[in-house]
């Protein structure tokens, strides 16, 4: 495999915009293992904790993030174009690169999930979700970095396989095809939730295009707005 690879995961002081990481979790595919948890000004929000279960006094005393061996070691890495691995990836990414970091190429096993279920057949494709639907068997808690990156390493190469299977390509044609794949904003087929919970969004566009309008100016209010949910309320609407 031409690539290496960095399985991450990060849990923060919550998801708003000026929220920052405290636990960052990786395993990459040349040996190396980091999971540590970091010290920041930001308070943990009560929300935030009730997921991960890190309190401030877990943090209390760490390192600032930016002070760690890992920050170097991430730095150095990017630097080197090895590839980020994460799931729901933009979130991730914009954590780590709140700390002046850098990512290069990227690999959202959310985007390829989706990608691999073109008639949206899977329930959800969050990742715990998926980990209990393909039977992967790690001991890992969830909401935990350590624990996520475990259940992420385990899909990434179920993903993997299933597309150098189905299509003949050897490993680094698909990973250099996941890594373009994740380039792009998700096109949503149907909708799962409101008043039109699993229906086709192209026949609410023809029944209700109000709908759809009111649905993108929400879309659009969020703190960090979902490209995925941008692009295909603005493609259904034909904007």
């Amino acid at each position: 495999m031409k690539h290496t690879l960095i399985f991450l995961d990060t849990e923060t002081t919550g998801a708003g915009p000026d929220d920052r990481l405290i636990q960052v979790g990786y395993r990459t595919t040349d040996g190396t293992d980091v999971n540590e948890l970091y010290s920041t000004d930001r308070k943990i929000d009560i929300g935030a904790m009730a997921t991960h279960h890190i309190t401030e006094s877990m943090i209390e005393g760490k390192p600032r993030f930016v002070d760690s061996p890992a920050f170097e070691d991430l730095k150095n890495r990017f630097a080197k174009d090895h590839v980020f691995v994460a799931h729901n990836a933009p979130f991730d990414v914009a954590m780590i690169e709140k700390e002046r970091l850098h990512v290069g190429p990227v690999i959202d096993t959310l985007k390829i999930a989706r990608a691999l279920d073109p008639n949206e057949k899977i329930e959800s494709y969050a990742l715990q979700y998926l980990r209990y639907l393909l039977g992967i068997e790690v001991k890992a808690t969830a909401h935990d970095a350590w624990g996520d990156i475990l259940v992420l390493e385990q899909l990434f190469y179920r993903l993997l396989k299933k597309i150098v299977e189905e299509t003949g390509k050897s490993q680094d044609d698909a990973i250099d095809w996941m890594i373009e794949e994740s380039k792009k904003p998700t096109l949503y087929r149907s909708i799962k939730f409101g008043k039109y919970a699993g229906q086709k969004l192209e026949d609410v566009a023809e029944t209700d295009p109000g709908y759809l309008r009111w649905l993108l100016g929400e879309k659009e209010k969020e703190e960090i707005p979902d490209e995925n949910w941008l692009h295909t309320l603005k493609h259904y609407l034909h904007l």
